[in-house]
């Protein structure tokens, strides 16, 4: 069959970033089925197996022969979360677009309530979490504070308690499209872009299988790609703190003088000149990090690579534009 007529006058599409989740798939094609086809029967599941070391391709390809409306994007190797999602929406023919984690942590069944507000006007519908199952003490603790500490330093309006569990209008897609920076953090364009935004409150549940494929080191990265691609006040304090130093190290120095000239005292100390050399050092070092954050996404961008490598895919149809 011809996939881009099959692929005319979509509804709705999903998008589901998988890695390694080759017991979840067969459940989660379920349950994705059972709640998208009672909204429309033209719709489509994209799937984007990034870089996957199990059997979740195999489960993929096997689900493309039996259902029409599944298609897959098998990258290359691991390119992360955000740049599979955004792959999907490369891709996506749907009127509106639903993105979901592959873990089944987010239940499909709530895209239904998502689409009911979408139909009565809002264009980005999210999934707002009020309790998360099976997460550590230490996940849930850092999750809380990095997008409390998000808003307090943005001026976009990025929602709490909110990942990229939503539902969106094509022309927010169409504008995502349009965002070329290599460090993605799509919950923060999303909210960048405006538009008319609602939420629907569910409770997270806790993984069917396996363990999450955020470490410690990608959630960090994750949170520094969110601060850096939103704000400019670490820049800011930076700069300021440097005045600050600057200017205590100058009444210091003007001290030394006084003392050693007009009161004929020398001002001695080891532990102090130390301590203060180390504490300046640190600043110093600090500063240079911060600063080197925004230069790293500046040479990221600069270098122009693809975003990914699609090794295989039943989909030939990517740049297509959505239905106007």
């Amino acid at each position: 069959m011809d996939i881009t007529k099959q692929r005319q006058n979509i509804d709705i599409s999903v998008i589901i970033p998988i890695f390694n989740e080759e017991k979840i798939i067969p459940e989660l094609y379920r349950r994705l089925k059972g709640s998208v086809s009672e909204i429309s029967k033209n719709y489509e599941f994209i799937f984007l197996n990034d870089g996957s070391k199990d059997s979740s391709l195999f489960e993929l390809i096997k689900l493309s022969k039996l259902d029409p409306n599944v298609y897959f994007i098998n990258f290359s190797r691991n390119f992360g979360h955000q740049i599979a999602v955004s792959a999907g929406l490369d891709y996506c023919k749907g009127k509106a677009v639903v993105i979901i984690d592959g873990d089944l942590q987010d239940p499909p069944e709530i895209i239904k309530e998502l689409y009911k507000k979408y139909k009565e006007g809002y264009e980005v519908v999210y999934a707002k979490r009020m309790k998360r199952k099976g997460e550590t003490f230490f996940k849930i603790l850092t999750a809380k504070l990095f997008y409390r500490l998000l808003k307090m330093i943005t001026t976009t309006n990025i929602p709490l308690d909110t990942g990229d569990y939503r539902l969106i209008d094509k022309k927010v897609v169409e504008y995502l499209r349009l965002m070329p920076e290599q460090n993605k953090f799509i919950r923060g364009q999303i909210a960048w872009l405006g538009f008319k935004q609602t939420s629907v409150l569910y409770n997270r549940d806790s993984r069917k299988t396996g363990k999450t494929g955020y470490s410690v080191s990608k959630m960090y990265r994750f949170a520094m790609d969110g601060i850096t691609g939103f704000s400019d006040l670490p820049l800011v304090l930076v700069s300021r703190l440097g005045f600050i130093i600057s200017f205590i190290s100058f009444i210091i120095i003007l001290y030394a003088i006084y003392s050693h000239y007009i009161l004929n005292k020398t001002i001695t100390g080891w532990t102090s000149l130390i301590i203060s050399s180390m504490f300046i050092g640190g600043i110093q070092l600090l500063s240079i990090g911060i600063i080197g954050e925004y230069i790293s996404r500046i040479n990221r961008n600069t270098l122009k690579r693809p975003l990914y490598i699609i090794e295989s895919t039943n989909l030939k149809n990517k740049g297509d534009d959505l239905e106007k």
